[in-house]
C-alpha cells in the first residue's frame, strides 16, 4: 500500500479571489485532475491567497506542486508542512471548497501573515469548513 502524504501550502493568487467564477474554475479543474491521481484535499481563497491541503501518494503530490509552481494563477507558492499521515482528512473530496467562517478566519489570517500556525489545527479547521 502506498504511503499517504499530506501537504499544506499557501500561494499568492494572481487574479481575483473575490470572483466566484475564478475559484469555481480552479475547483472544477482540481476535482477532475485529483480524482484521476488519487489526491484529496481542500482549498480556500482568503485575502488574495490560496491555502490548500493536499493528501495522497508522494509522486502525485510532487507532480501537482510542480504544476502549481508554473500555473499563472499562482505565485510565491510556499509549502508550510509536509508529513506522512495515517488517514485522509478529506477522503470524500477530490477537492473541497472551504468556507471562510468567523471560526476559521483568524487561523487563515495567521497563515497569510506567516505567523506560527498549527498544521493539525489548520487541517481540522478546513475540514470543519467543508462540512
Amino acid at each position: 500500500m502506498p504511503r499517504l502524504h499530506r501537504v499544506l501550502y499557501e500561494s499568492t493568487a494572481t487574479g481575483s479571489t473575490d470572483s466566484l467564477l475564478n475559484v469555481a474554475t480552479i475547483l472544477g479543474q482540481s476535482q477532475r485532475n485529483n480524482s484521476q491521481t488519487n489526491l484529496t484535499g481542500a482549498l480556500v481563497a482568503h485575502r488574495g491567497r490560496f491555502i490548500q491541503v493536499i493528501e495522497g501518494p508522494a509522486e502525485a503530490i510532487d507532480a501537482l506542486l510542480d504544476r502549481l509552481r508554473v500555473d499563472p494563477r499562482h505565485k510565491d507558492l510556499r509549502v508550510i508542512d509536509r508529513a506522512l499521515v495515517e488517514q485522509r482528512s478529506f477522503d470524500s473530496w477530490s477537492m473541497a471548497s472551504a468556507r471562510v467562517t468567523p471560526e476559521v478566519e483568524p487561523l487563515l489570517d495567521r497563515i497569510v501573515d506567516r505567523l506560527d500556525t498549527s498544521v493539525a489545527e489548520t487541517v481540522e479547521a478546513l475540514r470543519a469548513a467543508t462540512a
